[in-house]
């Protein structure tokens, strides 16, 4: 397991590479947002462990700029800023879980596995190019066309009709979609999946052919 881990505190730093090379894994250490893109733009990575309050390029900007690099390594936030808007936030611009500090190591190294795990079988599983209707999603370029159209999505929106097409023609219940796209710790009370739906349905034009089916007392299913 390689991994980056962004944090300015040194006593947090020295626990984590300690902890994390005693149990086999390859820690990397970027003190400074800054590092941290250069290093990400020069190595590969199984995972970013990142701190959102970091001098110079904090988490919130090095995470946009992960993403606009079209660079999908694993990000997991690691932060004392526990508010709910602080993770949706973090979520929605493209890290893949939220951790608040303090944590337990071991729950630490179980959000890792899951991760890595989770994008392995991603790219072991999924279909390049997925085709539902006259939509087009393509995973190698990261796109979504529709009738030779680019339609813009967030990286959460395009993790959620991602998730949708790779399940098309299933009814998917809100609390599946919860736990792929946003992760098994997520309040699962929110109402962030509607929301999302909203805002791709927005985004795509669903005058000619409906895409995304509403389950009454269900969920969502994306029909083919």
């Amino acid at each position: 397991m390689n991994v980056l881990l962004v944090e300015d505190d040194e006593r947090i730093s020295n626990f984590l590479m300690k902890g994390l090379g005693e149990i086999g894994f390859q820690v990397t250490l970027a003190p400074t947002g800054e590092m941290a893109r250069e290093l990400i733009a020069t190595y590969e990575f199984d995972i970013i462990l990142m701190d959102i309050m970091l001098p110079g390029i904090d988490g919130v900007q090095l995470t946009q700029i992960i993403r606009f690099k079209k660079n999908y390594t694993p990000i997991l936030v690691l932060s004392a800023l526990n508010q709910p808007d602080d993770k949706i936030k973090m979520l929605d611009i493209g890290a893949d879980d939220f951790l608040s500090k303090p944590f337990h190591f071991e729950e630490l190294i179980s959000r890792i596995n899951a991760l890595t795990r989770r994008n392995k079988l991603s790219y072991q599983d999924s279909s390049n190019v997925i085709i539902c209707g006259n939509i087009t999603l393509d995973n190698d370029l990261h796109t979504v066309m529709q009738d030779g159209k680019t339609i813009d999505l967030s990286p959460t929106e395009y993790k959620l009709l991602n998730y949708l097409f790779e399940n098309k023609n299933k009814v998917l219940s809100r609390t599946q979609i919860l736990q792929a796209v946003w992760g098994i710790n997520f309040d699962n009370t929110t109402n962030v999946v509607d929301v999302y739906i909203s805002y791709i349905r927005n985004k795509i034009d669903e005058t000619e052919q409906k895409i995304i089916h509403t389950v009454k007392g269900t969920g969502y299913l994306v029909k083919d």
